[in-house]
């Protein structure tokens, strides 16, 4: 093959340090475009980012030199920046939970991140968690989640 083709979705979740309500209402699209500015800066591809004062979704297309580890690491350490403009106690948990997502399952996916403030009316990010994790088969311990 003489060229390279390739689909690497991500859905990638990481929370506030101990899932501090900090992310506040008034900057948070601010955040999340941000936060899609540096995927696309990093050559990733924003897909969808969304959350809540706790934590962030961000569903990003990879390239094929791209790790996950390296692009949230980038992504975390560039918004941190950016936050303690606005919230100098502000930091991100050192983890993040990420799942491979189908082609066919993007538009789910994308209006699953829409939809964080009316979903976290009924859930909290801590169930939702649990919830994405058994559904993708992932073991963890319960003593990292928090």
């Amino acid at each position: 093959m003489s060229s390279t083709y390739l689909s690497l979705n991500a859905h990638v979740i990481f929370a506030t340090k101990g899932r501090a309500a900090t992310i506040g209402q008034g900057w948070r699209a601010e955040l999340h475009a941000y936060i899609g500015g540096t995927v696309r800066g990093l050559g990733g591809v924003p897909i969808a980012v969304g959350g809540v004062a706790d934590h962030i979704h961000l569903l990003v297309g990879l390239k094929a030199t791209q790790n996950v580890a390296d692009l949230i690491r980038e992504v975390k350490k560039a918004s941190s920046v950016w936050v303690q403009e606005r919230c100098p106690a502000f930091a991100w948990q050192t983890g993040y939970a990420a799942f491979s997502i189908s082609p066919l399952d993007l538009g789910a996916v994308v209006a699953y991140i829409a939809n964080q403030e009316e979903h976290h009316r009924k859930v909290s990010s801590l169930e939702e968690l649990r919830k994405i994790l058994a559904e993708f088969g992932v073991p963890y311990d319960e003593r990292f989640l928090d």
